[in-house]
Order: C-alpha cells, then structure tokens, then sequence
C-alpha cells in the first residue's frame, strides 16, 4: 500500500491534542450549564489570567477566528469608524468582508513582512486629522495586527509598544490577533512574553483552532485602563456575532487543558522545531525562502516545474504569486507534526 499523501498544508488539520481529547471524553456524561457559565471555564479563564499576570483581566471564550475578529473589532470600533489595519492582514484579505458586514472598513497600511510600523500609522493619523473633510471620512478608531502576522513574522515588544503608544494617542485601542500566538511566544529570537502581551495590549486573542484544540478563541480583554475596558454587554455582543456556544463548557475543557501544566506553549514549540528543520533543508537545497519567518510557517518562493513536482506528493498552502510569474507556497507545521513526516518531506526536497 503507498504511503499517504503528506500534509503541510495548514496548523489545523488534525482533530486535537490527545490530552484534550482524554479530558473532554472524561466530562462528556457531566452536565453543565450553558454558554460559558460552567466551573470548567472559569477554571480555564483563572489560569490564563494567571498565565498573562493580569488578575484583573476579563476572559470570554468564542467558536473561532472569523468571527471573534468580527466581534471584538465590531465592539471596539466606534459605529462610525473603521480599523487599521496591515495590507496583508488577515482581517483585510482572507475574511471574506467579514469586517465591513459589521459597518467598519478596513483602513490599510502598507506591511513590511506582514507588521505595520508605529511611524506610519502616526503619519496616517496625522494626515487624516488635517484634513478639513475628515468628519465626511471614516475614521481610523481601533488598530489590528496580529502577533505572528500572515507570513509567519514577529512584532519585537518595542514595535508593539509604540504601536500601542501612537494608537492611544489618536484615541484608538489596539487589538492583537493571537490566533497563532503560541508559536510566536515560543519561537526563536522572539522577546515578548504573554505578560508583556497583557500589558500592552487592550484585547488580544490566544488562539486554540490552530494551536492543539478542536475548536475556539480565548478573548482577552486586559482591563489596565484607557482603552482596554471589557464593552458593555459583551455577550450580547457575542452572540449577536454568531459566536457564542451553547455548550460553553466544550470550549473551558480545551483551555483548561491547553493551560494545565505548560501545554500550550510545549506543543507550540514541537511546530517551530519541526519548521526550523525544514526552513534549513529548503536553505541546504537552495530554494528561496520568501520571509524571514522564525515560527510554524515557512514561506518559499517556486517556479511552476517545481511547485507540481512537489504538491503531487505533498499538500501546501497556496498564498500569492509573484511579478515574476513565480508562486509563494506555505509549509505548515502543528502540533500533531511528526518527525517521520519532517523527514519524509526533506527527502522530497
């Protein structure tokens, strides 16, 4: 029988941890009740409190990605206003209007790997405001980034920090998306701690669907002043957005578990080792990579022989083309990456 066809194609394609799925087989006959208000969940919410050193933080639990993105920038931004956002953001290309259903436009920056930078968007704020016309304009009222970006890349906490300062000053809270922030805290040369993250930050997000959970978003609201205050009749919110789950508990037992004895951050760092072996493999071999990316995402620019020589054995993730005519491509590793898949991938190098 031939091997299976390998997978590389994204950090969510296996189910979840064996240690969540032991734990949420354990509780399957407990009842709780509903939409988040169970024991389990506030037991999770308390250890990523701890874990971010913000005991006065506020925690919510939501379904997934598009629509916890969708929700928190709707609540946020004021109705009149739009988000800034980098032109490779997630929120501006791969969410489908999610965020301009909700009356608010993305405003774009241009990226640099993927950040924004605290200068231009003080530029971009600046302009708008000397504008005679700004009030027949849309507004920038909250910033998005998100901490590792789209391709893979890190905000160093000096970048993230004046970020945040520009932003607080134009009378916008800043919003991190964390959906893959796991391997951003755990990746090599990164030097921001989720306390740091905690501190600087008014919301950010730590995401499950792509870090070892079935399902689910963690929703941090950090609750240190300013802009950083939980809105008013969150849930309503939430649910408003398509958000919430009824049986709240099921997205409790994951965090509970991702953060029980240092989980989440372990099979975070398993994914970076295993694309640090393959980004060194594709350096070896002379491929071009793309970005200068230190997490679970590598990035390679191919040509057309290439790319279908390796995607009839391999799945990739598809991400742009280039002036070139060349297409980038994405390896991805998770949680559930083996060393024999590593392996048989390099061989196919």
């Amino acid at each position: 029988m031939p091997e299976p066809q390998l997978s590389f194609a994204n950090d969510y394609s296996c189910g979840a941890t064996p240690e969540i799925l032991e734990r949420l087989a354990r509780t399957n006959d407990v009842q709780y009740p509903g939409y988040g208000s169970d024991d389990v969940c506030a037991s999770a919410k308390e250890r990523i409190r701890r874990a971010c050193g913000a005991p006065g933080a506020d925690v919510w639990f939501l379904v997934g990605g598009t629509q916890t993105n969708q929700t928190v920038i709707d609540a946020i931004t004021p109705q009149y206003a739009g988000v800034v956002a980098a032109a490779s953001g997630h929120v501006n290309v791969h969410e489908a209007g999610a965020i301009e259903a909700t009356g608010h436009k993305v405003l774009t920056l241009p990226h640099h790997d993927g950040r924004i930078d605290a200068a231009e968007l003080d530029s971009y704020c600046a302009t708008f405001y000397a504008d005679a016309n700004y009030e027949h304009m849309v507004f920038p009222g909250s910033v998005y980034v998100s901490q590792a970006t789209e391709y893979g890349t890190l905000y160093t906490r000096a970048e993230l920090e004046a970020i945040a300062d520009v932003a607080h000053r134009h009378g916008m809270p800043l919003f991190v998306d964390g959906a893959r922030l796991g391997y951003a805290l755990t990746a090599q040369g990164n030097d921001l701690t989720l306390e740091d993250l905690a501190r600087i930050a008014d919301v950010f997000t730590i995401g499950g669907t792509k870090v070892g959970a079935l399902f689910g978003e963690a929703v941090v609201f950090t609750n240190h002043g300013g802009y950083s205050r939980t809105p008013k009749h969150f849930l309503t919110l939430v649910k408003r957005h398509g958000a919430l789950l009824a049986k709240g508990w099921l997205l409790g037992v994951q965090f509970d578990t991702l953060f029980d004895d240092g989980l989440y951050l372990r099979i975070a760092a398993h994914a970076n080792r295993a694309a640090d072996r393959i980004r060194a493999a594709l350096t070896e071999r002379g491929y071009e990579l793309t970005f200068d990316a230190p997490t679970n995402q590598v990035f390679v620019t191919l040509d057309d022989a290439t790319r279908a020589r390796l995607e009839s054995q391999v799945a990739m993730g598809y991400m742009e083309p280039t002036a070139d005519g060349r297409t980038v491509m994405r390896f991805c590793t998770s949680w559930s990456t083996t060393d024999e898949q590593v392996e048989r991938l390099i061989a196919l190098l």
